[in-house]
This record gives structure tokens, sequence and C-alpha cells, in this order.
């Protein structure tokens, strides 16, 4: 898929060099010098997802898709739809926090994958597609006919993602690509348990985050193995195993977490000067000056008795008092703020962060908003995150041109299906 993928922009890339706007894939977008006009053109303007996607890891993926301006077609059974629709409280509504939190920008249309019909019909979508995204079980899709071997005889343009733990069907224990699993398989989920504020450890999804970075920067591929190689060093060169440092860096002291008078903060120091500054700004100079401080590799080896003196003066000023003590230091530190604090701050309202949108049965509702932000153009007004199957007479009859006769007996079939 990366080889493909590769192949698609390096053709996009001579086009756009040459200055061949009649290029196959670059027809269905405008193209144009005009600064101006160019922030109205989003990046994957034009471009078609086919989301066969269900729960965090991939809806995340393809509403990123869709905020960059693709037009995502998500598929889901009828009846309850997307298992998320249903994970709650909290609702809005009739709807879920957790499947509106990762769903705009879509249109939502109900087939039955397991139908025969239902499968053709999503086979004559991939051949109006790009990309395909899917997050089923190795094979699951290949029983019902919409493999990458077998939508790729029809739909050779396609684009085929899987997002899966599990290389083939052969090494499939009867899991999901869920990202609770992959953290125990992976022993993340261990690792992550914060020893000094356990109140504040929380599951976070991963699938969702490295199959968007694959799907649309696939070399960022490099940059995700290279974050877990020392974990791997160490046990491959040394017969370390990890441990658990919660917020704490384990080749680093300090560089942690902290409790103070209200709150937490987190300081970093790199290097001696910067630990000579923490000791500056906590009035311990002398700790400076003990030589079993003097170096990070000495610092580490007396790790526990360090953070004790550390931690005992953290407490006694509030999280604010200590990051106006660190300011023009050089020193990285800042808060461990709330959900609350978080979605409070200025800047975050700023930047864009939250996104307030109508939605046809939960009203006016707040989501987080895309975090990467571009210099050459606009996120546009976005819409809301679908009912279940409010797309589906639209893409029958823009996309896949059915005349209306068409539409109502399809409808009618998916509606006995249901009642069944």
């Amino acid at each position: 898929m990366c080889a493909k993928l590769l192949s698609r922009l390096t053709t996009v890339r001579a086009c756009l060099l040459q200055g061949n706007v009649g290029c196959s894939y670059l027809r269905r977008r405008p193209f144009t010098s005009d600064i101006k006009g160019r922030q109205k053109v989003r990046p994957l303007d034009g471009v078609k997802v086919l989301d066969l996607t269900r729960v965090l890891a991939g809806p995340f993926a393809t509403m990123i898709l869709g905020d960059l301006g693709a037009e995502v077609i998500k598929v889901e059974r009828p009846g309850p739809g997307d298992d998320t629709r249903a994970w709650g409280p909290p609702f809005v509504g009739e709807e879920s926090a957790y499947f509106l939190s990762v769903n705009r920008n879509k249109k939502s249309i109900a087939v039955n994958l397991k139908d025969p019909e239902g499968a053709k019909l999503v086979t004559e979508l991939a051949t109006r597609c790009d990309i395909l995204v899917e997050n089923y079980l190795p094979g699951k899709l290949d029983e019902m006919g919409l493999g990458y071997k077998q939508l790729s005889q029809v739909a050779p343009q396609i684009i085929y993602c899987s997002i899966s733990v599990w290389i083939s069907k052969k090494t499939v224990m009867a899991q999901d690509s869920k990202s609770s699993s992959v953290s125990f398989h992976s022993h993340m989920k261990l690792l992550s348990a914060m020893r000094e504020f356990p109140e504040l450890t929380k599951q976070w999804g991963v699938m969702n985050l490295l199959r968007f970075k694959s799907l649309f920067f696939f070399f960022f591929f490099f940059f995700q193995v290279a974050c877990l190689t020392h974990i791997a060093s160490n046990y491959l060169n040394a017969g370390k195993e990890a441990r658990r440092w919660g917020t704490a860096h384990e080749s680093i002291v300090p560089y942690q977490g902290f409790r103070t008078k209200d709150g937490y903060l987190i300081v970093g120091s790199g290097n001696n000067q910067q630990f000579f500054s923490v000791c500056k700004v906590l009035n311990l100079n002398n700790l400076a000056e003990i030589p079993k401080y003097k170096t990070n590799n000495l610092r580490v080896q007396h790790r526990k008795e360090l953070l004790k003196l550390l931690s005992d003066r953290f407490l006694e000023e509030s999280t604010d008092e200590w990051l106006r003590r660190f300011e023009d230091t050089g020193v990285p530190c800042g808060p461990i703020n709330t959900i609350q604090q978080v979605f409070s701050d200025p800047q975050v309202a700023h930047n864009g962060l939250i996104l307030e949108m109508d939605h046809p049965t939960s009203g006016r509702i707040a989501v987080a908003g895309p975090a990467v932000r571009f210099s050459s153009f606009q996120f546009g007004k976005p819409t809301s995150p679908p009912v279940i199957g409010q797309h589906t007479v639209e893409v029958l009859r823009d996309t896949l041109g059915y005349s209306e006769d068409v539409i109502n007996a399809l409808l009618f079939y998916i509606a006995y299906q249901f009642s069944c």
C-alpha cells in the first residue's frame, strides 16, 4: 500500500512541476496560482473516501481526511449503526458524545455488508472512490467479497487501507484492532501506568493516530518505530526490561511531573545547566554543589532521594507561582491541566480547537477541532456527525447515479431486512 501511495504522490508531484493540470489525478481539483484563491482549496478536495471503519481506530483517521477536504462516505449497518453510537453516557440528545467526537465531516449510508446486495453496492461505491479504510478482523471482508484482492480487480485505482493488530488471518487470536488490546500485547499498557499520579492515568487511542499518519504521510512510519527503539535497544543489548516510570523519564533526572500546592506541573532538565537552574528556582542551590548530583548519570543513580527533596519543595507553592518563577529560565516547564482547564484556556479557543455545529437530533454540539494548522488554506465550516443512513439517498443518487425507482426499491429492501 505504501509503494502504491508513493507512486501516486510522485505522479501528482510531477504533474504539478510540469504545470500539467490535465493529469488524471488533478482533474477533479481546482488549480490556481492565486494565493488568495488557494485559501479556499483544501488539500483533499475532490478525493472520495469509502469508510468501512467502526469505533475509534479508523473513524478518527477518516475524520481528519474529511477535515482536509475529502468526501467521506461512512458505511454503517442498518439499525444500530456504529457501535459507539450506544457508548454512553454521556449522550447529547440521542447520540453518544463518543460517536460525535470522531465522526464530523462524513456522510452516512446504511448498508448490510453481509447481504450479497449490500456487498455489491459497496463494491460499486469502491469503483467511484479513491481510498477505502477498514478495521475489520483480517479475512472478514474477504468472506463478504470486499477484500483487497477482490476490490482491486474492479477498482484498481483504490488505495486500500486496513487497520489491524494482526498481519493475516493465520495470526488472529479472535481479537479486533482496539487500542486496549494493542496496549496490553505491546507492553504499553504496563508502561503507561503513572506511579506518582495514578488518578491521572488514562487509556489512550493508539491505532487511530498511527493509521492516519501511515495513510496520509506513510513515511512517518519510521518516526513511529523510532519512538520505541530505545526501549527495544535496552532489552536487546542489556537484557533490561522496561519499567513503569509514569510521567518520569527513565534516563533523565529530574524530568517528570510534580505535585504542587494546588495541582501538578511537569519540569524537565535535559542537561546539567538546566538542573542548576531548577535548583536556583527552587532555592535549593546547595543541591547543585553536592557531588552525587553533579551529572545526569549520577542523578539517575540517586533518583529516589533527589526526587524526594524536589517533590517536597514543589508542594510549598501553587502551580501558577512555580510557572511564574520558571519563566525565562530556559527550563522546560508546564502545567498538567484537567480537561476543564484545557478547554478554558484562551489559547485553545484562539487556535480554533473547539468546533461548534448544529446536529439534526442533538442540537448545538461542541467537539475538539483539528490540531494541525496550515498556512496555505483554512478549514471550512464543519458538517455535524451524521445520523444513521442520513445520506443514503444522496449517495445512491449523486455518487452512483441510481434512479428514484431503484433507490426506493433499495430503501424498501433495507427496511424489510431490518424489520426481520
